[in-house]
């Protein structure tokens, strides 16, 4: 049997959780099976920033894990899959991952993800950053993970804060060459919306 194309979504509790919702709604209409894992810390974020509910988020995933079950498909290297994009990436998660000593699903699927030399993007939300957290992105790094922080691009001229969340979780997807209609590509021009940057007085 041919195994499907499966991606890991962690969500920790870090605050940026619409990162890893959109994630989800991003793949949602591909052939891409998706595994999500959710911190305890994640639901109180998700309650304290949106308005949704974490059994609507849990629904947008193929397969859910709790946080607890160090014993779920995801935690062996023997469950094939793509990759692993932690969205958002706490620095407490971040951390677990770099040293190897896991403590829940999440750090362990990701430390799972490394050793078996696939892809891990590390979506890391915190600023700013001590010399203790370098030192860890660039351990995490060393290590063949991809560090990622969730920085808008403003070529585009987002005009809302959902053109700002889709273009950064299109390009993060683009690290695992899955295709998406969410990212708008720099093609040398000047970009066609009118609102943004320019629209900002001092």
């Amino acid at each position: 049997m041919t195994t499907p194309d499966r991606l890991i979504v962690g969500i920790s509790g870090a605050s940026g959780i619409v990162y890893g919702v959109r994630l989800l709604e991003a793949l949602r209409p591909l052939t891409i099976e998706t595994h999500l894992v959710m911190t305890r810390t994640a639901d109180m974020t998700l309650a304290c920033e949106t308005s949704r509910k974490a059994a609507d988020v849990r629904a947008l995933a193929d397969a859910v894990y709790p946080i607890g079950d160090l014993g779920a498909a995801i935690s062996s290297g023997s469950f094939r899959t793509l990759g692993m994009i932690v969205a958002p990436c706490s620095i407490r998660s971040m951390s677990e991952i770099a040293t190897g000593v896991t403590s829940n699903l999440l750090t362990r699927a990701a430390d799972v993800t490394l050793k078996e030399r696939r892809r891990l993007v590390l979506m890391v939300r915190e600023t700013p950053l001590h010399t203790g957290h370098l030192r860890t992105m660039l351990a995490l790094s060393e290590m063949g993970a991809i560090i990622a922080p969730p920085v808008p691009a403003f070529y585009t001229r987002p005009d809302t804060i959902q053109a700002i969340v889709d273009q950064t979780v299109g390009r993060v997807l683009d690290l695992f060459q899955i295709e998406t209609d969410i990212v708008q590509r720099w093609d040398g021009s000047r970009p066609k919306r009118d609102s943004g940057p320019d629209s900002i007085t001092s």
